[in-house]
């Protein structure tokens, strides 16, 4: 029973330690999309401090490849040494993921607050006729996310470029995907999304951060399967001197 019980954990560790070569591709993706989307909405979110999680999740993902290719060898191998090292290092990750987790939430919950403080000074940027950086992420986020103005399209009259047109209409990135015609003009509103954009930046942004989150749980309830089972093949080998190689089929003498 012993023998078939440790058999399991060896084949089990072997089979995580593929999944964490798979888990190292999805980390530094999911890490790879928070800096991409980070980049669209960079205007509206300044607190750079918020990729900090994004960082650790691509570095853990790094760390996750090199890990797969010692458990494996550690495990297949049976070195004492190269499992220690290999739960030691599980160990260390696991802690960074809780802290990413941790992370996570607390620049989540920044978000709003971060967003409401800057929005207004991006829109009051705008220069439609010229378009910088600024101008850009903002047609670019109100084509995205269907929306326009801060909480609706009437936010658009209060602004300096509104103002300097003198023409009574809101920029075309406000216009609905599906009219061709559209001018942007306040007299057809029916023609202009409704919904302001902060909500859905705000929204946009806490999606990230929680797959950042999500992604940082996940793997890291694997790594504690990973952990239990290379715990067990090293109790069950330093306790056994005759203990069966799952390389080999033979004895350990």
């Amino acid at each position: 029973m012993g023998q078939c019980g440790i058999t399991s954990s060896k084949t089990v560790l072997v089979f995580l330690n593929l999944i964490f070569w798979a888990a190292a591709g999805i980390l530094c993706y999911v890490g790879a999309y928070v800096f991409i989307t980070y980049d669209d909405y960079d205007h509206f979110f300044e607190d750079v401090y918020t990729l900090i999680p994004a960082v650790i999740i691509i570095a853990v993902g790094t760390l996750l490849f090199i890990i797969g290719l010692i458990g494996c060898c550690a495990t297949i191998r049976e070195s004492r040494c190269g499992l220690a090292t290999f739960v030691i290092i599980l160990l260390l990750v696991f802690i960074t993921e809780v802290v990413v987790v941790v992370l996570g939430y607390i620049y989540r919950a920044k978000v709003e607050d971060e967003v409401d403080h800057s929005i207004q000074k991006v829109y009051n940027g705008y220069n439609g006729t010229n378009p910088d950086a600024a101008s850009r992420a903002i047609d670019y986020v109100q084509r995205q996310l269907r929306c326009c103005g801060i909480h609706n399209y009437s936010d658009w009259e209060n602004t300096i470029w509104f103002k300097q047109t003198k023409n009574n209409s809101v920029p075309l990135s406000c216009c609905k995907a599906a009219l061709s015609n559209c001018t942007g003009s306040l007299t057809r509103p029916m023609d202009l999304y409704s919904e302001g954009c902060e909500a859905l930046v705000v929204k946009k942004l806490q999606e990230i951060m929680m797959y950042v989150i999500w992604a940082a749980l996940a793997f890291a309830a694997i790594q504690l399967l990973g952990m239990l089972c290379a715990c067990i093949v090293l109790c069950r080998r330093s306790r056994d001197p005759a203990y069966e190689l799952l390389i080999t089929g033979g004895t350990y003498a």
